[in-house]
């Protein structure tokens, strides 16, 4: 298994079009402490993805921190990106796996008992638990949030770390951590702060309170 922290995922958010911002709070989450960042865009071209992609990853490089690219297998490519998220409705993983290579990192979202199951068998790193709770930062395909007694039913089965997402926030980051995940993805919580950098801080001093040890 690769060595990869997972405490605090920081995952972009495509609704700032401005570019100027968008590296800002990234760049501003890194400083913070983010420990592996995650490109999304739903909305842009292949082009535009790829020059914003191209920057996330150079960015990423300078603070040493992993880029993976959410759904776009071909994007991950063209930029050399450590990895790909995917979803149930993506790319297959064994089809993702023999694109990438066996050392890239696969992270899969799963949203019930089933799904946790099966992504057992699946050459991946990570299962990404979506969503853990209500979200407005997405709204479309997304499945009953799982809550806390969802995570603690997929820790006693998953073999794989975990990851959650969904209306994460400074009051439930710890039960989180506590309850078996190891490490938690943000959109809202650090793109919508005052100060990006100092709420990325504190998240990471929460989780890392709560037990990761990262």
């Amino acid at each position: 298994m690769k060595q990869v922290d997972y405490s605090l995922m920081y995952v972009t958010d495509d609704r700032i079009t401005n570019d100027s911002l968008f590296f800002q709070i990234l760049e501003d989450s890194l400083r913070g402490g983010a420990s592996i960042i995650q490109l999304r865009e739903k909305n842009l071209d292949t082009k535009s993805f790829f020059y914003r992609a191209l920057k996330t990853k150079s960015l990423c490089e300078k603070y040493g921190v992993p880029c993976i690219v959410n759904d776009r297998i071909d994007i991950a490519l063209a930029i050399n990106a450590e990895g790909v998220h995917v979803g149930q409705k993506d790319m297959p993983v064994s089809v993702a796996r023999k694109l990438l290579g066996k050392d890239k990192i696969i992270g899969l979202s799963v949203s019930n008992i089933c799904q946790a199951t099966q992504a057992n068998d699946l050459e991946i790193d990570y299962i990404g638990i979506s969503p853990i709770f209500g979200t407005t930062t997405k709204t479309k395909d997304l499945d009953e949030p799982l809550g806390i007694e969802g995570l603690k039913k997929i820790k006693q089965i998953s073999s794989k770390p975990i990851v959650c997402i969904g209306g994460i926030n400074k009051k439930n980051t710890a039960q989180i951590i506590q309850n078996g995940a190891d490490g938690i993805a943000v959109i809202s919580a650090i793109s919508k702060a005052d100060n990006p950098k100092i709420e990325t801080k504190t998240l990471k001093n929460i989780v890392c309170q709560a037990g990761t040890k990262k």
